[in-house]
């Protein structure tokens, strides 16, 4: 298991980099029925085809929810509380057989007024396998900044 990362630990700078993960028809098909957007650009090949895609496109939000994932359960993990905003961007399409990754850097991090947390932006680039930004954005985490028992600053 992976160190959890705290407040303290934390330097406006620090980057890293996500495992990957390939997507698959099945992520499509079962997120269309979990959001419920069966939009023809997601179900119907032909269609996105005709619109000048290379086939089906994945869902926006299943990209980002597997970037989260990645994020998530990496090598670096953040000890966080809780997801407080996302700002992102769509950038190109995700396809069925596309194999996405993160890259992550700690744009800013600060204590809160309440003790033992604090608040860090991430920047965060989801690349396919040819390197190519196809999402990217910032989130902003509630984490926690608890020093281990006899640990000095």
């Amino acid at each position: 298991m992976s160190k959890l990362l705290r407040l303290h630990d934390l330097n406006v700078g620090l980057a890293f980099e996500t495992g990957a993960i390939d997507v698959t028809e099945s992520h499509i098909v079962a997120f269309a029925g979990l959001s419920g957007d069966f939009f023809d650009l997601h179900m119907d090949d032909a269609f996105a085809r005709a619109e000048g895609f290379a086939g089906r496109v994945a869902h926006g939000l299943l990209g980002l929810a597997l970037i989260d994932g990645l994020k998530n359960r990496g090598a670096i993990r953040l000890d966080a509380i809780a997801s407080l905003e996302w700002n992102w961007r769509f950038v190109a399409p995700i396809y069925a057989g596309d194999r996405i990754r993160g890259r992550i850097e700690v744009l800013s991090a600060r204590p809160t007024r309440h003790p033992g947390r604090g608040v860090v932006r991430l920047g965060i680039e989801a690349l396919n396998q040819q390197g190519r930004t196809v999402q990217e954005g910032s989130n902003t985490l509630l984490v926690r900044d608890e020093l281990e028992p006899g640990a000095s600053r």
